[in-house]
């Protein structure tokens, strides 16, 4: 009498091994939860089937008369011990991922589902071919040692990828400097070597095994802040007073985080030069050159009001002549007038007479120089200190930028009528010299030409800047140029 076909052992076999192939690859290809929970109802399936007909897959066959069961024990078998491995490798695939970070744990992953492999395979040959395993691993251990001659710079590679992973010195996306030069941020890392992308975006494969043996900096870790640290070398002067310059220096970035507090440290003097050098930490390594630019310039600006020279180089000797155009105008004013761009349209007479006309003032630390909104109806050339620009919305406010010697502010009120973009407020002590309504307009009478040419200066300046915005200026003077603001705030015709 035939079994029907759903009572037949082979068919119920064949039809749980499909239904599990279809859950696992194709139901369930991206939810490995899912995948994982199928491998397992699969396994505990076939294993009541097995046990249902007497089959122990953990034990070898003892009954060798039926060829035909024989084959059928031996393929249900092979079946079973794969199912047990599947369910491992999903069990890894899920749960070893350090950190959130499967491509870190990638390596070590491998690591486990290649022991998960040989383990599963091992099993086959000992319960389903019956087999020895000892007597299998003790004959092949010359030629264990012929093939790992053989890849020997290969296994080098393997093992220090897997020391690597387990030392965790570096993860994917931190930057690294090997003690050669190279450096670049880290995107992969497999059995063969580390890849690393480069500033210049290009990639560079470093073997497994010469990572191991370098000295590696870290530049994200602990975390993405980094520290840059900045040499200046001025001539002969007080420690004291150059070490207050350079803090107010690094007070007026605004590219440079507030903590750790940077500092600034005399390192050197002697009788050619005072050597300083300035510590600060930037938000990460892309704000490196930012930063360090705009602490360049804020050097040369702050030493040049301060009236601390730099330092020439030892090779060169002998200080080279003074520009005869400082020489020729002295004064504080005329040194400022001539500093800011903006006042770049004057002539040499016309920055002589408004320099003359200009006026020290002095403002305390923490001193509102201006409320948000209000016309400033004279410009300030700050001489000394540094004067903040914070922009309040609701409950929010906003630092818009730091000025400092060689910037103004009040330009937009004066030139153009606008009211302040924020409020302004001293940070420091600061000397500002003013500039007023009435010689300015002289200069313009005389020549109107200096309208637009003023104009067009301020218009690139405040663009250069992200402060300019329509609501900024009057109420319906959107359309108006620079250049015109000017002439009807100053009656010209």
């Amino acid at each position: 009498m035939n079994l029907p076909l759903w009572s037949d052992p082979i068919a119920q076999l064949f039809g749980l091994a499909v239904a599990g192939l279809v859950f696992s690859r194709f139901v369930f290809h991206r939810h490995p939860i899912w995948r994982l929970i199928a491998h397992i109802v699969f396994l505990v399936a076939l294993t009541a089937l097995l046990l249902h007909y007497g089959i122990r897959p953990y034990a070898p066959d003892t009954q060798t008369d039926d060829v035909s069961r024989r084959i059928f024990i031996g393929f249900a078998k092979a079946v079973w011990w794969i199912g047990g491995a599947m369910v491992l490798i999903s069990s890894v695939r899920l749960f070893l991922i350090f950190e959130r970070k499967p491509r870190e744990a990638r390596l070590l992953q491998d690591l486990v589902v290649g022991l998960i492999y040989l383990g599963t395979g091992l099993s086959l040959i000992a319960y389903v071919f019956s087999i020895p395993v000892g007597t299998l691993i003790a004959t092949s251990g010359v030629f264990a040692i012929i093939v790992g001659l053989a890849l020997q710079s290969t296994l080098s590679d393997v093992f220090s990828g897997i020391a690597l992973n387990l030392g965790r010195p570096y993860s994917v996306g931190d930057w690294i400097v090997l003690d050669d030069g190279v450096e670049g941020r880290v995107i992969e890392t497999n059995w063969r070597a580390t890849h690393l992308l480069s500033g210049t975006n290009d990639l560079i494969a470093v073997p497994n095994s010469r990572l191991a043996k370098a000295n590696v900096t870290n530049l994200s870790s602990p975390d993405e802040s980094h520290g840059i640290a900045i040499k200046v070398r001025l001539t002969p002067a007080p420690p004291a007073t150059v070490a207050e310059v350079m803090r107010t220096v690094l007070f007026a970035s605004n590219n440079i985080l507030d903590a750790p507090t940077p500092s600034a440290t005399i390192k050197a003097l002697d009788g050619e030069a005072v050597e300083v050098e300035l510590t600060c930490r930037v938000r990460d390594r892309a704000h490196i050159p930012i930063a360090t630019n705009e602490i360049y310039d804020l050097v040369f600006r702050h030493c040049k009001a301060a009236g601390l020279p730099l330092a020439v180089p030892a090779s060169v000797g002998v200080a080279p002549d003074q520009d005869p155009a400082y020489r020729q105008h002295p004064s504080t004013a005329w040194r400022l007038l001539n500093a800011i761009p903006l006042f770049s349209p004057l002539t040499e007479d016309e920055k002589e007479t408004l320099a003359a006309s200009m006026t020290r003032q002095t403002y305390r630390k923490d001193e509102i120089i201006a409320e948000q909104g209000m016309r400033l109806a004279s410009l300030m050339l700050i001489r000394n200190g540094v004067v903040s620009i914070t922009r309040k919305e609701g409950d929010h406010e906003t630092e818009l930028l730091r000025l400092s010697p060689g910037h103004c502010f009040g330009e937009e009120g004066m030139l153009t009528g606008a009211p302040a973009p924020g409020t302004i407020r001293a940070l420091t002590f600061v000397i500002a010299y003013e500039i007023k309504q009435d010689p300015l307009a002289a200069l313009m009478r005389d020549r109107p030409a200096l309208a637009e040419e003023l104009g067009l200066v301020l218009s690139r300046r405040l663009e250069a800047e992200r402060l300019q915005s329509a609501d900024t200026f009057p109420r319906g003077s959107e359309a108006m140029t620079f250049g015109d603001r000017i002439r009807q705030i100053f009656q010209l015709s």
